[in-house]
């Protein structure tokens, strides 16, 4: 019973993320397993389909094509999204001067609220005088329709992805840099190595867990895509952006089919736990 009341505060503290939790992550999870199987206008009684939301939502014009785009938007954010804020934390991590205001810097865009940063960007990707383009014609090169073609749409989507999610990554593989031994790179120093030996050779095998934590985060984040193209493109143009999160959101407040848009998002949970068990016994793997 002392045991208890000394850790009374703790349990207290405990059970709020866990109420939290429930109400916000577990219950909107469990809702939409059940939409999943019932037509439902979410004021008649529903109604229990059984498996025909998913036929339905498999047999839908433009699903292959969502995933397509869902993937191809994970594949080039990853390239961006994980390959970019760990160069730019080695960097930081070789400073010497100026370190803690050029962190500022780097996180400033994560401060910013969503709407703020793709307003910005809708500037930047304007056709006539925008950032993008005034650069492009200052070195002679010809402009870009950024966020009106198929070709560039995507691209853009995750330029404006990776401004905004960069800085939580960057500080994240930082703090493990700065964790690793300095003797290391002494001795790799002394056998002879360079910057990229070292890099090689010391600095990816020592944060090796937390670049597989970050890939799995990143992934489950970028496949998840919604705000950049429901801002910036609307799904255009001529729906090479419209991604499965966005199809969702289509279906339930466009069509006002939350049966289908519950089982778009169950088939987007199914993959991303597959993926999620795959990387958490890679993860086991290399601690054993």
């Amino acid at each position: 019973m002392a045991v208890l009341r000394r850790n009374l505060t703790a349990y207290g503290f405990l059970c709020a993320a866990l109420f939290c939790f429930a109400v916000f992550a577990w219950y909107p999870m469990i809702r939409e397993f059940i939409l999943s199987f019932q037509e439902t206008n979410l004021i008649d009684p529903p109604t229990w389909v059984g498996l025909d939301n998913f036929e339905y939502a498999v047999g839908y014009p433009g699903f292959t094509e969502a995933w397509i785009a869902t993937l191809q938007f994970t594949f080039l954010a990853l390239v961006c999204g994980f390959v970019v804020p760990f160069v730019v934390a080695l960097v930081l991590n070789e400073l010497r001067h100026a370190r803690a205001y050029l962190r500022f810097v780097v996180y400033l865009p994560v401060m910013l609220p969503p709407i703020v940063a793709v307003l910005l960007f809708r500037w930047f990707f304007d056709p006539g005088p925008g950032l993008f383009n005034q650069i492009l014609g200052f070195v002679n090169l010809p402009a870009l329709a950024w966020l009106d073609s198929p070709a560039t749409a995507l691209i853009s989507l995750v330029i404006v992805s990776t401004w905004m999610n960069m800085g939580s990554a960057t500080l994240i593989y930082l703090a493990a840099l700065q964790n690793i031994p300095p003797e290391l790179y002494e001795a790799a120093e002394l056998d002879g190595a360079g910057v990229f030996k070292r890099i090689r050779h010391v600095t990816i095998p020592q944060t090796r867990l937390i670049l597989l934590l970050m890939l799995m985060l990143q992934i489950v984040a970028t496949m998840q895509v919604f705000i950049e193209p429901y801002m910036l493109t609307g799904g255009g143009p001529a729906g090479s952006t419209v991604t499965v999160a966005y199809m969702m959101f289509q279906f339930a407040f466009t069509n006002q089919n939350y049966g289908v848009a519950g089982a778009l998002g169950m088939m987007l949970m199914i993959v991303l736990l597959v993926f999620a068990a795959f990387q958490l016994r890679l993860t086991r793997e290399d601690k054993a």
